[in-house]
């Protein structure tokens, strides 16, 4: 069998590969090829110092404000209404699209924001959850759950568990779709276990949007798709080590990919993109869950880095393709 014309050379534990440029394909938009080819600045510093809180704590209020404005975009664009619950220690943001239909008043979408385990508090949570909402026309509760430097593991999973709780008195489990992207989703698969164990209802479907779901970060994209990916250019090292405080990395309820999935687990749609930094993790939780007999739909975008395009077209199929896998799990016509 011929070999091809080898650029890269074998060495002891890996390959080598040369430097070189990747242009953006024409197989995408050209939204999408203007987006590889000049991507906006992306925020990457944090504070060296794990111990330094104040240092974290400014840091974070920087990025913090700077991504509160840009999801208030979101607001204009995806008209809802936003109410505001308090749920133990935490904000709950309940949103209803404008326009939704009545039929749909006994279904939910959770929703967990991402943001690195560090980022995403705030009204800024309620935004994220408003392109998906509007799409698939249905109310969603997003929960402000705690976060370092104050706030480290196991918080926020407790947080989410009882906001998860104060949701079942509302609605039927069957009827409850949780979503989270990012760390929003590695949260999610990990909140989903954690309720199972404690004896509560599954919910009716989980849609996991590049979930940071191994915080091992042990994957192959993590190598190959690194400064690839011109979202999410390097490995969480810095925010995975705060929200962990220490604690196993593979303990199933920080990384879900090393849960034991055949206890039960929601039918779950997984999301990511041949660009994304985040690609091993969401291809590994779908093998994990079909090995486990678990119903699993993985979709992946061409080219797509972690969360998208930022307005491509390509980012409205996401969207889409979300609401109706979210429409057809809650039984909605």
């Amino acid at each position: 069998m011929g070999v091809g014309n080898i650029t890269g050379t074998a060495t002891e534990g890996g390959v080598h590969v040369p430097a070189r440029t990747i242009p953006a394909p024409s197989t995408v938009s050209v939204e999408a090829q203007a987006f590889l080819s000049s991507p906006p600045m992306m925020g990457e510093g944090h504070p060296s110092d794990l111990n330094d809180k104040e240092a974290w704590r400014a840091c974070l209020e920087a990025a913090d404000a700077m991504l509160s404005a840009a999801m208030a975009v979101n607001v204009e664009r995806f008209p809802a209404q936003i109410i505001t619950h308090q749920v133990g220690a935490v904000p709950v943001y309940e949103v209803v699209p404008q326009g939704m239909a009545p039929d749909t008043a006994d279904r939910a979408i959770f929703y967990l924001h991402g943001g690195a385990y560090v980022h995403g508090s705030g009204l800024a949570a309620a935004h994220m959850a408003l392109p998906l909402t509007t799409m698939a026309q249905v109310r969603a509760f997003s929960i402000d759950y705690r976060m370092p430097p104050d706030h480290p593991f196991p918080t926020g999973l407790d947080d989410t568990v009882e906001a998860y709780r104060w949701l079942l008195e509302r609605f039927d489990a069957r009827n409850v779709v949780v979503v989270g992207g990012s760390a929003g989703g590695g949260l999610a698969a990990s909140f989903m276990l954690k309720a199972r164990d404690l004896g509560l209802p599954l919910a009716g479907a989980c849609v996991l949007a590049t979930p940071e779901a191994d915080l091992t970060e042990s994957g192959d994209t993590f190598e190959t798709n690194d400064t690839i990916d011109v979202v999410l250019k390097h490995r969480l090292t810095q925010t995975i080590a705060l929200y962990a405080n220490g604690h196993d990395l593979r303990d199933p309820y920080l990384s879900a990919v090393f849960g034991d999935f055949g206890k039960g687990f929601p039918p779950t749609m997984l999301v990511s993109g041949t660009r994304d930094l985040f690609l091993s993790n969401t291809v590994i939780l779908h093998r994990a869950l079909l090995r486990a007999g678990c119903e699993a739909e993985l979709h992946v975008w061409e080219a797509m880095p972690h969360g998208g395009f930022f307005g491509a077209p390509e980012d409205g199929e996401v969207l889409l393709a979300e609401a109706d896998f979210i429409r057809r799990k809650l039984r909605i016509g």
